[in-house]
Parts: C-alpha cells; sequence; structure tokens
C-alpha cells in the first residue's frame, strides 16, 4: 500500500468500504483483526483504528464475542400519536417482532402510580421485552398497566397477542400517545447484553404515556432503542 501519503489506516479504510459497498450484506462477519492486519501488512492497531472509522459512520457494529458484522440500514422508526410498532415498521418495508422476557404484577413504583394516575402503591401488570427488526434486537421495553382496570390483560399478552389487540379485549378499542420524552444514554452491562450491544454504547430512551380516547392512562412504558440501529423520526399531527 506504498506510493501515497495518506495514512495507512485510512486506507484500509477506503478499501473496506468499497469492499463493504460492492460484495457484503447486513449481517456479514469481517475477517478478525489479525487476519486483515496480515492481510494488509500492518499491526493490529492500524485495522482497529480503520474498523473504528467505519463503525462511527453505522457501516459496522460489533458484538461481544462474536466480532465485527456489516450494519444494517437503520431502522426507521416515526413517534406519531397513535403508536403501532407493528404497522410503523411494516409501512417502512421491515419485518417487526417481539419477545416477551416476563410478564408479572406488582405494586406501583412512584414513577408508575404518577404516570398511570394512579394512587400509591396500586397493583400494576409489568410486561418486559425486546423488539425486533427483520429478526435484529433493536430496543428492550419496560411496560406498566393498571392492573384492577385492565385485570383481563394479562391473558391475551401471555397467548402472544400485541399490547392493541390486548387492550381492546379488555374494552380499550383505542389508544393514543399523551407524551414521549427522550433522552440520550449509555448502555449498562444489563443493557447491552438484552440490545446485544457493547457496554457504554449510546441508545436513546423513549419514556412514554398511551392513554385511551378519554384521555385516562393506560400505558406507561420506558423503551430504550440501540442508537446505531434505530432513527426516531417525530412526526407533527
Amino acid at each position: 500500500m506504498a506510493g501515497t501519503d495518506r495514512a495507512l489506516w485510512q486506507q484500509i479504510e477506503g478499501r473496506l468500504r468499497q469492499e463493504i459497498a460492492e460484495g457484503h450484506r447486513p449481517g456479514d462477519r469481517l475477517p478478525t483483526e489479525a487476519q486483515l492486519a496480515a492481510r494488509f501488512g500492518v499491526n493490529r492497531h492500524t485495522v482497529r483504528r480503520a474498523l473504528a472509522a467505519l463503525a462511527e459512520e453505522g457501516l459496522l457494529h460489533s458484538r461481544r464475542g462474536a466480532g465485527v458484522f456489516v450494519a444494517a440500514r437503520p431502522t426507521e422508526y416515526p413517534l406519531t400519536r397513535r403508536m403501532r410498532f407493528h404497522n410503523a415498521l411494516s409501512a417502512t418495508g421491515r419485518v417487526p417482532g417481539r419477545r416477551v422476557l416476563s410478564i408479572d404484577r406488582a405494586a406501583a413504583s412512584p414513577a408508575e402510580a404518577e404516570a398511570l394516575a394512579l394512587a400509591p402503591g396500586a397493583p400494576v401488570l409489568r410486561v418486559e421485552g425486546l423488539t425486533l427488526s427483520d429478526g435484529t434486537v433493536i430496543g428492550h421495553f419496560r411496560s406498566a398497566f393498571p392492573g384492577e382496570r385492565l385485570a383481563g390483560l394479562e391473558a391475551p399478552l401471555r397467548a402472544g397477542e400485541g399490547v392493541t389487540a390486548s387492550l381492546a379485549l379488555c374494552g380499550v378499542p383505542d389508544h393514543l400517545r399523551a407524551w414521549t420524552r427522550l433522552t440520550a444514554a449509555a448502555a449498562d452491562a444489563l443493557l447491552a447484553g438484552h440490545l446485544q450491544i457493547r457496554q457504554g454504547a449510546p441508545v436513546m430512551r423513549a419514556e412514554s404515556v398511551n392513554t385511551d380516547p378519554e384521555g385516562v392512562p393506560v400505558e406507561y412504558g420506558i423503551i430504550h432503542f440501540a442508537g446505531e440501529r434505530v432513527t426516531l423520526s417525530v412526526i407533527p399531527e
């Protein structure tokens, strides 16, 4: 790679970018740092710098203990008043998925009670899970629902029904997004494990409340999106 005054890592970056554009598909695993170092006749630090530059552009992502992979195009996720995860992703050509990790009943935390307009310690149904796009995990969510009003919600959720269908079965035919708060954060070890990203990687935290048509809260949720896999769009209505 002699004959040019460009830094070696920039030359490697350019070569890999071209190969990604011409012959790699999202999800393909790149050779190891050692293999790339041997191929280009440089040390691993030089290769690591080239890979880091491509990762910053969103072309690559790493998985702990698994390697470096070609990144998929970020999933477009619109934030609207009538949020429907399945419909939102399907409209962009993605295959939506949802994996429930746990469902349990508990006393409302102070934050849950305030958001759901419940008395302190009132019963809530908590649901924890993952959201997927084309089979890749993009988000980790925790939702709380008023336990007394929606006493029948647990059964359909455990049976695999989505939130919208489950709420309809409990007498809530429609629900609207009352508010959403977006903040940036860094993934801790537990969240990184759920999202299959490195600890400390950037995530987007969305805290929200959904209400029935009369404005009564029916769901309080917090979802963390893997920053490199999702683009959030605020759609005015």
